[in-house]
């Protein structure tokens, strides 16, 4: 979606929802009344475009095949996926988070195993465990998204800025900048909230990958150094004005609007918001920074990585053998590639070419620097998980980090697993 540097965020608001609304559909026409339909649906309606003419391409090559695509707002997605599927009605194609949703999904036995299709191995093996349950495969992520800040690094090489690789580090920079009049991060608290950003800003004060799932099973606690040292650090952020006044207001369109003006340095969301910022100004040069919040000596990881829009089959459908041909069709390399470069995604597809420049500038996180999977989508337990983000947001909103951390911990204990 083309868009202006000068849009306003109420604009844009309107065109992404336009967008991302449920009832977007494509089908074909011709022949209609002889061809199988099939329900698509997820919730990347910033992906709309390029699907489209992807499914022009299958319906082509398939004619006995039409596909029908709805696109629902992410959170809409996430709070009512599970019950569109119910029927086998809707949804013979969907996609599903890692995580909580992908769990209760599973729980439900709404996944089609995959295991044994062919297609299964057009993917990276060592990026699709995400999707796998039980010995199965029940889901294929399609995306490998970064989600850790975009920074301005055009910006940077301006005021003779490095990526920092400590906590003190991180803070004389943003110091520089807020010298400079530039805001250091724009964090987009109204709707994204602190759901990417808190994994970067944990990601090294908790390295143990199992803290979620020790959360769960209480051998850990929100009380304990690891996370209210990351309150402490969000904290840190609001008192130093490091992210914008209002954060907790601010839309995802305002905050990339302050990137996009250079009136911020950085975007607290992740690499899937590189191709938008770029439509918004094609001038900038990005890349990817995760705030270090250790010394650089106890520094473990660098990023956060996550196989995410998994492609899953309904085990209600009654049209199982055409929604596999569909996401056999998606899976191909040179149809992968131009989803990829038309959408600024990294993909789990094996031999895609990366053609457009963000891609190709951004690939050596994929193999050359330490990344974590996001440890927000290892909560399980979707209660659980909102104690967690809301503790973050009662800090940022004043609260003390300790009493945060204790009030999501009594939600926690009511709703362990």
């Amino acid at each position: 979606m083309k868009r202006s540097l000068l849009l306003t965020s109420g604009f844009l608001s309107g065109a992404l929802f336009l967008t991302g609304c449920a009832g977007e559909s494509n089908s074909g026409t011709e022949g209609e009344e002889d061809r199988t339909k099939i329900s698509f649906i997820h919730w990347r309606g910033e992906d709309k475009a390029v699907l489209d003419d992807l499914i022009a391409q299958f319906e082509e090559e398939n004619p006995a095949v039409s596909v029908e695509m709805t696109i629902y707002p992410s959170e809409q997605y996430q709070a009512t996926g599970q019950r569109l599927l119910q029927d086998g009605s809707t949804g013979d194609v969907f996609t599903s988070f890692p995580g909580a949703q992908f769990e209760a999904i599973a729980s439900a036995g709404l996944f089609e195993d995959l295991s044994g299709e062919d297609f299964v191995s057009n993917f990276d093996e060592e990026l699709i465990s995400v999707g796998q349950k039980d010995g199965a495969q029940l889901a294929l992520p399609y995306q490998l998204v970064f989600n850790m800040p975009v920074y301005n690094k055009g910006m940077f090489e301006e005021l003779g800025l490095e990526v920092p690789k400590s906590w003190s580090e991180f803070q004389t920079m943003a110091d520089t900048l807020l010298e400079n009049d530039i805001t250091p991060i724009a964090f987009p608290g109204a709707d994204i909230g602190p759901n990417q950003f808190m994994n970067s800003m944990m990601m090294n004060n908790a390295p143990d990958e199992d803290v979620f799932e020790k959360l769960q099973n209480g051998e850990e606690s929100l009380t304990n150094e690891w996370w209210v040292k990351t309150l402490e650090d969000f904290q840190l952020l609001e008192q130093k004005s490091y992210i914008q006044k209002d954060a907790l207001g601010t839309s995802q369109d305002s905050a990339m609007a302050m990137v996009a003006n250079e009136e911020a340095a950085m975007l607290a969301t992740g690499s899937y918001h590189m191709s938008a910022l770029l439509d918004l100004n094609p001038d900038l040069e990005l890349d990817l920074m995760a705030p270090i919040t250790v010394e650089e000596s106890e520094a473990m990881y660098e990023g956060i990585n996550t196989a995410t829009f998994m492609l899953a089959v309904n085990s209600k459908s009654e049209k199982k053998e055409q929604a596999k041909e569909f996401i056999a069709f998606l899976s191909q390399p040179e149809i992968a590639s131009q989803y990829a470069n038309e959408t600024g995604q990294h993909l789990t597809i094996n031999d895609v070419e990366y053609e457009s420049e963000v891609l190709q500038n951004t690939a050596y996180w994929i193999d050359e620097r330490k990344t974590r999977f996001q440890p927000r989508f290892l909560i399980t337990n979707a209660q659980i998980e909102a104690a967690v983000l809301s503790s973050i947001e009662n800090v940022l909103g004043g609260a003390e980090p300790m009493e945060a951390a204790k009030e999501a911990q009594q939600i926690v204990d009511e709703n362990r697993d």
